[in-house]
């Protein structure tokens, strides 16, 4: 009976096992499997060279990458697949945490710049300066950021986030020089239309039959500057009385006229030409109602026809009846210069 001898590389019927091969069977296995003395582990153990263990996709199912520790998605046909991930265009993306909070913020320039204080560059040299407070403290570092709800004081006045628009209007006849008209008259507003989204108020009165220059705005503190006789904001009027005006009356209402408890004297009274007595000029800074028609009314004239054109600085220049432009940042820093 014939017995398996060590180094023919025959199998062991017991363990399945070869025996230990001698020389020549260890150099033909290095031939076969690229390594001495062992079997191909893809043909033995159906698992990638790995010295020693069994193979992790026969035993545990695992991935059989090297040092892998996740299962593998082929072996587990109960488990759904991992969704491809979207591209960054298609995908619906949490937003980052504090990103609502952040857009919620304004830089404090830009906030003074809105409040109609000035411009952004000029609102950073007030910040600077120390010009501004936040909550009551000074703030001097420029790129500062606010939230809703802080309170921004520049100097005595609390500022508001709401944008400054300024308007100047040539206004025509037939217009009342009110936001609201319980009449429904038509009204300067309905000449703006739905231009701003702001609430614009026009600064002082022009009567109904008065034509010319209009100022609309929404900055509160410049309209009480520009209504208030003690700044002394120039405006021109042309009037067309209804007869000539001799010198001596115009010499007498340059001297004053008592209108109620106020005696208005007016800057500066002349005809507008020689040749006709019944076109005058008018320079004033009264305030009051009506003022111009009272002047020539106590002395027996009736105004025709009265057109503002000037107010403030500002002319009539390139701007036609109905008409209205924005004002220029000079324009608006120009007004807040007055008195």
């Amino acid at each position: 009976m014939k017995t398996n001898k060590p180094g023919k590389g025959r199998e062991n019927k017991r363990s399945g096992r070869p025996d230990r091969p001698g020389r020549s069977d260890a150099k033909g296995r290095l031939e076969r499997t690229g390594r001495p003395g062992g079997r191909s582990r893809q043909e033995g153990s159906g698992r990638p060279e790995r010295p020693g263990g069994r193979s992790r996709q026969e035993s545990s199912g695992k991935s059989g990458r090297p040092g892998g520790t996740g299962r593998g998605r082929d072996e587990r046909p109960d488990r759904k697949p991992y969704p491809a991930r979207r591209s960054q265009s298609g995908s619906k993306q949490r937003p980052a945490a504090g990103k609502g909070r952040e857009e919620s913020l304004v830089r404090l320039n830009k906030f003074i710049a809105n409040a109609g204080v000035c411009s952004r560059r000029e609102a950073d040299v007030l910040i600077t300066t120390g010009a501004i407070k936040v909550n009551g403290e000074v703030v001097t570092t420029l790129g500062t950021k606010i939230k809703p709800g802080d309170v921004v004081h520049y100097g005595d006045q609390k500022l508001s986030n709401e944008k400054k628009v300024y308007v100047l209007l040539n206004k025509p006849k037939d217009y009342i020089s009110t936001a609201d008209d319980p009449q429904e008259r038509k009204t300067v507003l309905h000449l703006i239309g739905n231009a701003f989204r702001e609430r614009l108020y026009p600064v002082g009165r022009l009567d109904r039959n008065t034509t010319g220059l209009l100022l609309l705005t929404n900055d509160g503190e410049l309209t009480k500057k520009l209504t208030h006789p003690k700044h002394g904001v120039r405006k021109i009027y042309q009037v067309q009385l209804d007869k000539s005006i001799p010198r001596n009356d115009l010499e007498q209402i340059a001297s004053g006229v008592q209108l109620g408890d106020e005696k208005v004297v007016p800057d500066n009274i002349s005809y507008t030409t020689p040749q006709n007595k019944q076109e005058i000029g008018i320079e004033l800074h009264s305030g009051q109602n009506r003022v111009v028609r009272r002047i020539f009314e106590q002395f027996g004239y009736k105004v025709t026809k009265l057109d503002r054109v000037v107010f403030a600085g500002l002319t009539k220049k390139d701007l036609p009846r109905g008409k209205w432009r924005q004002l220029t940042e000079k324009e608006v820093a120009f007004l807040k210069m007055q008195g």
